[in-house]
């Protein structure tokens, strides 16, 4: 499973970066999104980062999170971060992380169905508040 650290208490405006990581496989080999639940609110995704190629990586965000939001990897660490910058309120939530499933598990599917994606562990709480 995957694990995700980094949450905490934050003031609007401010900044904070969580980790995906997991200890049970090779994250390299997969493209990983990010997801957010609040309470009595569906899961959304937030953003999806394919495996690094000669090319690069590529990257995909919600219109929720875009210009705020960055997602990076790093597989020396087999680690997934998200840099949120710019908090609001309403970003307050449980975040989590999970790797694509399935033949194409290297790049980021289209959408952020949750059928696509597996290895769901336990989420960081993220309060943004005054």
């Amino acid at each position: 499973q995957l694990v995700v650290s980094g949450g905490g208490l934050v003031q609007p405006g401010s900044s904070l970066r969580l980790s995906c990581a997991t200890s049970d496989f090779n994250l390299d080999y997969y493209a990983v999104g990010w997801f957010r639940q609040a309470p009595g609110k569906e899961r959304e995704g937030l953003s999806c980062i394919s495996t690094i190629t000669s090319r690069g990586s590529s990257s995909t965000y919600s219109d929720s999170v875009k210009g705020r939001f960055t997602v990076s990897r790093d597989n020396a660490k087999n680690t997934v971060y998200l840099q949120m910058n710019s908090l609001k309120p309403e970003d307050t939530s449980t975040y989590y992380c999970a790797a694509v499933r399935g033949d194409s598990y290297y790049k980021c599917p289209p959408g952020y169905s949750d059928s696509n994606y597996w290895g769901w562990g336990k989420g960081t709480l993220v309060t943004v508040s005054s």
